[in-house]
């Protein structure tokens, strides 16, 4: 297996509602908010992790192949290939190793080879970060949410949680390694997965609105192809 060239796939993520990626800090402040998201420590600007990105395509995928039945919830892995499946689930399941890996515990005897895709870190896009510096535009918004006695009517539990804001931009690249020559399905695959996720909603409180995104692609062919995309065909 020859690595035969790496292709790079960028441009900007626009958040069309707000996104909440949590930072897991536990530290409670007066006058602050019990959840915040996760910032650059240099900067205190937000960013979207690579693996949140990596970690949501990957399921949609999984859940579209229909092989979490078989696998009982648990992620797609090399005991997958083993188990009764038909044809197109196991040519499913290779797509998704070859794309996302295996995991690191798993004995890889197969022929599958490395992990083709890499998720780099999302920062804010430069344009974007100069835009809101000249407009006093803020990078983030907290927003006051509780539950409702569904008998008495009243409210309970309130909470702050913290968001990016909609119509704040980051920038994107994902590497992806051609290994042999008929891979060129495996960019389709992964276009497939960034369309699920434009669908459905990246990070936390998705059913709640939170996390609705729009991908814009720097190669005009890669935009075009995306925009044509059906992933249910």
């Amino acid at each position: 297996m020859k690595l035969e060239g790496i292709k790079e796939i960028t441009g900007k993520i626009i958040l069309k509602s707000g996104l909440h990626i949590g930072s897991g800090n536990q530290e409670m402040k007066i006058g602050g908010t019990d959840n915040p998201v996760i910032k650059h420590p240099h900067t205190n600007e937000p960013y979207i992790p690579g693996s949140s990105l990596k970690g949501k395509i990957r399921s949609l995928l999984e859940m579209r192949s229909g092989l979490m039945v078989k696998t009982n919830g648990s992620p797609v892995s090399l005991k997958t290939l083993t188990l009764n499946i038909n044809n197109n689930e196991k040519k499913e399941c290779e797509k998704i190793l070859k794309l996302f890996g295996a995991g690191a515990s798993e004995s890889d005897t197969s022929d599958l080879g490395s992990t083709r895709a890499s998720f780099a870190d999302c920062p804010l896009d430069d344009d974007w970060r100069k835009k809101a510096s000249d407009q006093h535009l803020a990078f983030a918004e907290y927003k006051s949410e509780n539950t409702i006695d569904r008998i008495k009517g009243t409210a309970g539990n309130p909470r702050i949680t913290e968001r990016v804001p909609a119509g704040v931009e980051f920038k994107f690249c994902i590497s992806l390694k051609k290994l042999n020559s008929n891979e060129d399905e495996l960019e389709t695959f992964l276009l497939d997965g960034l369309k699920l996720l434009e669908m459905d909603a990246l990070g936390g409180s998705g059913s709640r609105g939170y996390g609705k995104i729009e991908f814009k692609f720097d190669d005009e062919k890669i935009e075009q192809n995306f925009n044509n995309l059906n992933p249910f065909k």
